[in-house]
């Protein structure tokens, strides 16, 4: 072992608990430098934050073991610690943050009281003192008024203050190697730069080593000295970032480099159809009001929106957390009310409508959310889910099975996992079933809600390539709400910028992506992780030719 290494892993192999075990890590191995930022990449499933659980000694007892092998922190075999020791190691040491901080942090107790608890549990530090360490470090972290933060709760911040908290907790020790467990998969892109600009900032000066799991490829070629590719628990190959993007070795790393999307908007499609589906006129939803009784002052989630779409095409709305995608898209299905202007579904005003005049139109639109397992009823088989819409406007019961059958065949599914459960499939299959539940309706207008952002890049290809087949084969149109600029350059003919509730940029995709008007457009563009590099051709991006000026 190097004197330089902060972590080696060698030879680990872990197993399900039980007597037929089944293998997770098959004998990987790897190491950290110090000051070193080394990538963990693959997709869902291959084993990479099963490697940071093991590393932090958070494997679950009851489901998972280490067999063999060794981890050393500092020349410490951590598989040979007893619990106590692990305990002391954690925070001092060796620190983790996880994917989704609203879960790691406690809803009950204050952000400046959990920071503490690091404190009193690691330290000798005189109590008094802890408030103002605790003010200290979330000041480093770039939080906004830190003794307001301090005394507020987790459900009172944003995703992103929200992660800046956990890498807080994690950092205030300066431990000696940092596990970045998937930190930033769900944050819109400004946000996500932020975060891994500060990630290095605090690494700079602490001298922290870092383990950084991601799917993303472009994160990787952004933050990494080295990557270490994992597919089904093996290391399939490792290197250097540049020679690895530049020089992949293996097929399933070029899989890998080949699906990331390009910010390049696909070729221009011509209008098959002249037909509006989708319209929006001045559409605003305000929530909040003041009263007579105080209240919370008004807040404009969505101003004067209008929009329109055609038949067979898709429409993208792009921008960061909270600029009012997701109040467009709640509003256009009528999942909520919007304040003032008009939505009309194939020309008919919907906005103003009662639950029992609009129940004919519900068909007419269908949403795909986010998260497909909180969507899906985990007590229904997916073939009832599928079928339950029809069925409530009057298709018989058999008929309406027989064609969730067809569709999942459609969305590339079994017929016969018609009567599994939402736990029974992966990520990536679920949301093909809630697609499948979506045009089961035979709707004109597909409302897909930041569909593809939790899935990794293999499965997002698969999920949007199967979008673009059924939008070929049935013409419906689509309404696509994303913060992932690659994403909205691949699927969308059109493009809505919005920022602060606002839409600030507004036209076709080519034109809003390769040539932004608007300074925000342009930074939104800057902050798209890897976006300096050609994935799919394992180069960096050359610079286009400046336009030849005017003649005349």
């Amino acid at each position: 072992m190097s004197g330089a290494d902060v972590l080696k892993v060698e030879s680990l192999v872990v197993e399900t608990a039980g007597e037929a075990t089944v293998p997770i890590l098959n004998s990987i191995a790897f190491s950290i430098s110090a000051g070193e930022t080394v990538c963990l990449v693959g997709e869902s499933g291959s084993g990479k934050s099963v490697t940071a659980l093991a590393v932090m000694g958070l494997l679950p007892k009851d489901a998972l073991a280490a067999r063999s092998g060794r981890i050393l922190l500092g020349g410490e075999d951590l598989l040979a610690a007893s619990p106590g020791r692990m305990r002391d190691l954690r925070a001092s040491e060796i620190a983790m943050i996880f994917q989704e901080p609203m879960t790691a942090l406690n809803p009950v107790l204050t952000v400046g009281r959990q920071i503490q608890e690091v404190l009193e549990t690691h330290t000798t530090i005189p109590y008094r003192k802890h408030r103002q360490r605790v003010l200290d470090m979330l000041e480093q972290v770039h939080l906004p008024d830190p003794a307001r933060i301090f005394h507020s709760y987790p459900h009172q911040m944003s995703g992103g203050q929200r992660q800046r908290i956990m890498i807080a907790m994690a950092l205030i020790l300066e431990p000696k190697l940092l596990i970045a467990d998937e930190p930033t998969t769900a944050l819109d892109v400004t946000t996500q730069k932020q975060i891994l600009r500060l990630i290095s900032e605090l690494q700079q000066k602490q001298g922290t080593s870092v383990l950084f799991i991601t799917h993303d490829m472009g994160v990787v070629a952004d933050i990494a000295d080295r990557v270490c590719v994992m597919h089904r628990g093996h290391i399939v190959e490792t290197g250097k970032t540049q020679d690895v993007l530049r020089h992949p070795q293996r097929d399933y790393t070029r899989q890998l480099l080949t699906a990331v999307p390009s910010l390049i908007p696909r070729p221009v499609r011509p209008e098959d159809s002249k037909q509006i589906v989708l319209e929006t006129t001045e559409m605003s939803k305000v929530y909040g009001s003041r009263s007579l009784f105080g209240g919370d002052p008004p807040v404009a989630a969505a101003k004067d929106v209008s929009l329109s779409l055609k038949r067979g095409r898709t429409l993208g709305i792009v921008g960061e957390s909270g600029s009012g995608k997701s109040t467009v898209a709640r509003c256009v299905t009528r999942l909520i009310d919007p304040t003032s202007g008009g939505i009309r579904v194939r020309g008919q005003e919907i906005s103003d409508l009662s639950r029992r005049a609009l129940r004919p139109y519900r068909k007419r639109i269908q949403i795909v959310f986010q998260d497909p397992y909180r969507s899906l009823n985990p007590r229904v088989t997916v073939g009832e889910s599928i079928a339950e819409g029809p069925i409530n406007f009057g298709t018989p019961r058999r008929q309406a099975l027989d064609e969730a059958r067809k569709l999942l065949e459609l969305v590339g599914l079994p017929a016969d996992a018609i009567g599994r459960y939402p736990h029974q499939f992966s990520g990536g299959q679920r949301q093909r079933i809630a697609i499948a539940r979506a045009i089961a309706m035979e709707p004109d207008v597909l409302v897909a809600d930041e569909a593809v952002s939790a899935l990794d890049v293999s499965v997002q290809a698969q999920v949007l390539a199967l979008l673009h087949e059924l939008q070929q084969r049935l013409g419906v149109a689509i309404l696509f709400i994303t913060h992932d600029l690659r994403v909205a350059a691949q699927i969308c003919d059109d493009v809505a910028v919005m920022q602060k509730g606002r839409i600030v940029e507004y036209g076709p995709a080519e034109t809003v992506l390769r040539h932004p008007s608007e300074v925000y457009t342009r930074e939104l563009i800057e902050a798209a992780p890897g976006r300096n590099w050609d994935f799919a051709n394992f180069r960096p991006f050359t610079p286009e030719a400046p336009a030849a000026p005017p003649q005349g």
